[in-house]
């Protein structure tokens, strides 16, 4: 045993890992408006349709709003008080959106978060640094240390002032990822978005928040998309080649620009991306999770990598491809970022940390930036 696989053996798995990703995360009115009826629903209402769809929320992140898709305010504090205790065991990360730094109804946010912090995973921060800056990381941080410290804060980057210091908002160690808010961020810039093609008009904004978040290894949450889809995407459909199909032959217009734009921004390297409807969540998972085809090719693609010992310098013949280090590095983060959307097997995840402990450091650093070594 070398010195590497003797230091990743003493470590913590989950530091070497950097725990699971953000993910789909679905947005849900704790209060909502119906308008069939034309008014709000009562506290009753609001209670059965939380237990109905909520508690077997599909996504990876269940995000309540309490921010600007949050009108009733104070009775969806009251709902979250009362339900958040009563939710059965899950297999998803509860967040919850609270309003801007230091303003009256962010104190009131924290009150509530205060009493039921042990059924909260995240809390995400609008409008993060535009009047106070990194501060309000800071503030929320050291608060939450007496709360809940597990809590991860997730800042919204939604103005070019939050842009500029996105580095200082990320270099605090409850930030893990930070959320790209479009609608509110191309108003800022005063861009005028089109649904179809908002991941062209913001690239240069989203590429230079990728650049900073790559450097400090934090994961970035993608845009919110407004076009919802009439029919949903059978989750059976998990292979490229079923989406494809299922995409060309019941797919409508809003299915196929939802799904694009959620497949480049996996391929850009992001962590996670919010949804508005149900119908987006699984389009938006089969674009961002690798397939279990993906994931067995790279499995091959490393053990003939180790075979040849061309692990960290080589080149193999693979499948008709020429491939070297860089290759197999991108190989491992496959399988890593199956394991972070929580779509590794236990066989595969036990393979990768075999692979992570045959590498330096260093190498496992560039590869994978994500963990705590």
């Amino acid at each position: 045993m070398n010195y590497h696989s003797e230091f990743l053996e003493q470590v913590n798995e989950e530091d070497v890992l950097g725990g699971f990703w953000p993910g789909i995360q679905l947005y849900y009115p704790p209060v909502k408006y119906s308008p069939a009826q034309g008014e709000y629903e009562t506290m009753e209402q609001a209670v059965a349709r939380l237990r109905k769809h909520a508690h077997n929320c599909p996504a990876h992140t269940l995000l309540f709003d309490l921010e600007d898709g949050c009108r009733q305010k104070e009775m969806s504090r009251e709902l979250l008080r009362n339900e958040l205790p009563k939710f059965p065991e899950r297999d998803f990360q509860i967040a919850v959106r609270i309003n801007p730094f230091r303003t009256e109804e962010y104190e009131k946010d924290l009150e509530m978060i205060q009493e039921v912090a042990e059924y909260i995973d995240v809390i995400i921060l609008a409008k993060a640094g535009e009047m106070y800056g990194p501060a309000e990381i800071r503030d929320l941080s050291a608060w939450l240390v007496g709360v809940n410290p597990k809590i991860e804060i997730q800042p919204i980057i939604e103005h070019p002032r939050s842009l500029k210091i996105a580095p200082e908002l990320m270099a605090f160690p409850t930030v893990k990822h930070v959320v790209f808010g479009i609608h509110d961020f191309s108003k800022a810039m005063a861009i005028h978005l089109t649904p179809e093609g908002w991941i062209d008009e913001l690239k240069t904004y989203l590429r230079n928040l990728l650049l900073e978040a790559r450097i400090s290894g934090t994961g970035v949450i993608g845009g919110v998309e407004v076009l919802i889809n009439d029919t949903p995407m059978p989750e059976k459909n998990i292979e490229p080649h079923d989406v494809r199909r299922w995409l060309d032959l019941h797919g409508d217009h809003e299915s196929h620009v939802v799904h694009r734009h959620a497949t480049v921004e996996a391929q850009m390297g992001l962590t996670g991306k919010q949804v508005i409807h149900p119908y987006h969540i699984h389009l938006c998972k089969v674009a961002f999770t690798p397939s279990p085809m993906v994931i067995q090719r790279n499995v091959n693609i490393l053990k003939a990598a180790i075979e040849a010992d061309a692990l960290l310098g080589g080149a193999i013949k693979f499948e008709g491809e020429m491939l070297d280090p860089p290759m197999f590095g991108k190989a491992l983060q496959t399988l890593l970022r199956a394991y972070a959307l929580k779509s590794l097997t236990p066989e595969d995840k036990a393979f990768a940390m075999e692979v992570l402990k045959k590498l330096p450091i260093h190498v496992i650093r560039e590869n994978w930036p994500y963990g705590r070594i």
